[in-house]
């Protein structure tokens, strides 16, 4: 289980749509370099290019939701090929991760919200009664 660090913010804006996300301060004038947190349809947009990036992936070792990340392997003995594999898709296209919030070789941890095991996807029993 993967958390890329502030994962919108390693997406950098194409210069000619940086204006359409300036700021007026009484310092002057600014414009975001990398997607901002907060507008309406970035969650959507990073979606989308994880969607893109890891496709491959997707359904088969990764599962994705916005900033974290869920590499999952039939075989132990092939987990650290399908790490690697993602960790080449990372290193691609230059996102960071973390690590404080990575958990790697686990048998089952929370992800959104749940318990994801061998099993399958369980209620988290902190969050039930």
């Amino acid at each position: 289980m993967m958390d890329a660090s502030q994962g919108y913010y390693q997406i950098q804006l194409a210069p000619e749509d940086r204006k359409r996300v300036s700021f007026i301060t009484s310092a002057g004038i600014f414009c975001y370099i990398a997607m901002p947190f907060g507008l309406k349809n970035t969650g959507a947009t990073y979606q989308c290019l994880m969607d893109k990036i890891f496709q491959a992936q997707i359904g088969k070792k990764v599962d994705v939701y916005v900033d974290d990340m869920l590499v999952k392997s039939k075989k132990a003995q092939n987990h650290v090929k399908d790490l690697d594999e993602t960790f080449s898709i990372l290193r691609k296209y230059k996102l960071k991760l973390n690590l404080r919030k990575c958990a790697f070789g686990v048998q089952g941890d929370r992800f959104l919200g749940f318990m994801v095991t061998q099993r399958g996807i369980e209620a988290n029993p902190s969050r039930s009664k």
